[in-house]
C-alpha cells in the first residue's frame, strides 16, 4: 500500500511517500515562502528522488484542516487535481489528529494547538491507548483560556505541540496546574509523514473519498468573511437609521 501524503494547513509545508510501514520520503520546510511556491516544487523533488511512478500510488492524504484558510485551499486544490488526474481516492486527514499522531504512544493526554488568531486555537485532545490514536475531544476552534480550563478540570499529565505553543506558552505555564511538557523540535510541527502513517490507518478502515466529494475543515469562517458580515451589518444599520431619520 502506497500512500502520498500532503500537509499545506499551517506554517509549515510538508510532503511524504510511504509505502506500509516504511516512509520512502519526507520533504518538509518551514521558512518563508509560502506554500503556492513550495508545494508542487517539494512534490516534484520526491518523485525525482524516489522515481516513483505516481500511476502507482494507491491514494492520496491530505491534511484537510483546521489551519490556514489559504494554505489548506491550496493543499486541497493540490490533492483534488492529483485525484482527478490519477483516477486515485484521497484520504481525508484531520489536521489536528495528524499533529497528534506525532506523539505515537505518548503517556497521558496530548494537546495538539494551532494559532487561530484573537487568543484563540485549532485544538483536540488525544491519548494513546493500546497503540492506537483516540480522541477525548475532537478538533475544535475555541479560545485558549477554555482549553486550559478543560485540561485542568481532566487533572492528567498533557504534552503540547503545535504553532501555537510558542504564542501561548507563558499563559500555559501560569495557567495550567497539571503536570505538562512541550514537545522537541523535531515532531512539534505538521509533518506529511505522520499524514501518511494516519491516512493508512484510515484506508484500511475504508475511510476514503473521491477528489470531487473532498472539502477543508475550516472549523470558523474566514477573516474576510467576517469583515464583509461586519460591513453588511454596519450599512444595514446606517441605511436603517437613514429611514428612522427621514420619517
Amino acid at each position: 500500500m502506497k500512500i502520498l501524503a500532503l500537509d499545506s494547513s499551517g506554517i509549515v509545508a510538508s510532503v511524504a511517500v510511504a509505502e506500509d510501514d516504511t516512509l520512502l520520503a519526507e520533504y518538509t520546510v518551514n521558512y518563508k515562502k509560502t506554500h503556492s511556491q513550495t508545494l508542487l516544487p517539494m512534490l516534484d523533488e520526491i518523485v525525482k528522488m524516489t522515481e516513483l511512478d505516481m500511476n502507482s500510488v494507491d491514494a492520496i492524504a491530505v491534511a484537510a484542516g483546521p489551519g490556514s484558510f489559504t494554505g489548506l485551499r491550496i493543499g486541497s486544490a493540490t490533492a483534488k487535481g492529483l485525484g482527478l488526474a490519477l483516477k486515485k481516492p484521497l484520504i481525508h486527514v484531520p489536521t489536528v489528529d495528524a499533529l497528534a499522531y506525532n506523539l505515537y504512544d505518548t503517556r497521558g493526554l496530548i494537546c495538539p494547538i494551532m494559532d487561530a488568531r484573537r487568543n484563540q486555537v485549532y485544538t483536540g485532545i488525544y491519548r494513546f491507548e493500546e497503540h492506537k490514536l483516540s480522541v477525548v475531544k475532537s478538533q475544535w476552534a475555541g479560545a485558549v483560556a477554555e482549553l486550559l480550563e478543560i485540561l485542568n478540570d481532566m487533572g492528567e499529565q498533557v504534552t503540547f505541540l503545535g504553532d501555537g505553543v510558542p504564542v501561548f506558552r507563558d499563559v500555559i505555564e501560569e495557567t495550567l496546574k497539571v503536570p505538562f511538557s512541550f514537545a522537541p523540535a523535531h515532531v512539534n510541527k505538521q509533518r506529511a509523514a505522520a499524514v501518511a502513517a494516519l491516512g493508512l490507518e484510515y484506508f484500511k478502515e475504508g475511510k476514503t473519498e473521491t477528489a470531487m466529494e473532498h472539502c477543508p475543515d475550516y472549523l470558523r469562517v474566514s477573516q474576510a468573511e467576517r469583515e464583509r458580515a461586519q460591513k453588511e451589518k454596519a450599512s444595514k444599520a446606517a441605511e436603517q437609521k437613514s429611514g428612522e431619520a427621514a420619517l
